[in-house]
């Protein structure tokens, strides 16, 4: 019985659920990660997230089967290997599919909206859109920036743009290094969209990718943000009413009234510059995560890296450190 249970598990790709830990990033990165209802509401929508990656994965072994049994890691898969036939694997696509959408439509209709989009994109992309480079690593990004707009949608906190954008080029950047991986150790034949992926073209988009990671990154920590869930604040603070006047009261109001009305909108303006001192743990991390693949080959499996590199896991536990103190303390 154990024995089975762990077959199943791999089938479900337990492993990577990790990924799905972006739905925080919302209440992490707006201060407010310690609140326990929007804490329980990310954590619900953490759950959710799960159950529907793990239906596109057994969705994609299902539609790969053939391919599978050629790849020298992927032939021990479950489906691949015949420990889970192809019968079983679909009938456990469909009710993940149902509980997921069920539960998704119980918690709002925007996050079963939500979850349909994603069940969609992982559907397409398993038939049609992998087939196709640079498609197929544009729409797994896609799905990291879904994931962390569940999170909004599960809190009602945004994030800025340039995290967003933070989060979508770090997620191609690693899809890039995937398929290098891949091309170097297993070949060609592993992979339908590897026929047309040269190993320059590749080294040039992990390259870009991670350029444009960096510089969204320092942009997020530099430019001050308004979340819009909370600009409602405004409305019964008399100081910020300031802010809505007529255009005859502006040329009544004094140049050092607004100078004394920004620091009493933004009293962690300061601490918010402080978040420049957090880039050089990204640059490292990504630098440390190219080195890891092209001079060990060991990009094929990104979460296997996060878990178990020494410094690259110390460079993450630096960052959300540094986070931490600069968001919730300072």
């Amino acid at each position: 019985m154990k024995k089975k249970l762990l077959v199943y598990a791999r089938a479900l790709r337990v492993n990577q659920w990790i990924k799905n830990l972006i739905v925080f990033a919302p209440i992490l990165f707006t201060g407010k990660l310690f609140d326990p209802r929007l804490f329980t509401q990310s954590t619900y929508a953490f759950l959710i997230f799960c159950l529907l990656s793990s239906t596109s994965y057994i969705l994609n072994d299902i539609i790969d089967y053939n391919y599978d049994k050629k790849h020298p890691m992927k032939k021990y898969r479950p489906i691949a290997s015949g420990a889970i036939t192809i019968p079983q694997a679909t009938f456990i696509v469909f009710i993940l599919t149902v509980i997921s959408l069920l539960i998704s439509l119980s918690f709002s209709i925007s996050f079963f909206f939500l979850a349909v989009i994603f069940l969609l994109l992982h559907f397409f992309y398993s038939l049609y859109l992998k087939r196709y480079p640079v498609v197929d690593i544009f729409t797994i990004s896609l799905s990291f920036v879904l994931r962390t707009w569940g999170g909004v949608v599960a809190t009602g906190y945004h994030v800025p743009i340039w995290l967003i954008m933070t989060i979508f080029f770090i997620s191609l950047f690693m899809a890039t290094i995937k398929r290098h991986a891949e091309l170097v150790t297993q070949g060609e034949g592993t992979r339908i969209s590897l026929y047309r992926y040269k190993n320059h073209l590749l080294y040039f988009m992990a390259t870009t990718f991670a350029s444009l990671t960096i510089v969204s990154y320092a942009m997020y920590t530099y430019t001050l943000y308004i979340d819009p869930s909370q600009q409602t604040i405004f409305r019964d603070n008399s100081v910020c009413d300031r802010l809505y006047m007529s255009a005859e009261d502006v040329d009544e109001c004094e140049e050092q009234d607004i100078i004394r009305i920004i620091p009493e909108l933004f009293p962690n303006l300061e601490a918010r510059k402080l978040m420049m001192i957090t880039i050089p743990f990204v640059v490292y991390g990504i630098a440390r995560y190219a080195q890891l693949l092209y001079e060990r080959e060991e990009g094929e499996r990104p979460e296997k890296i996060i878990t178990t590199d020494k410094p690259l896991l110390a460079t993450i536990f630096l960052w959300t450190t540094a986070i931490v103190l600069l968001i919730y303390i300072l």
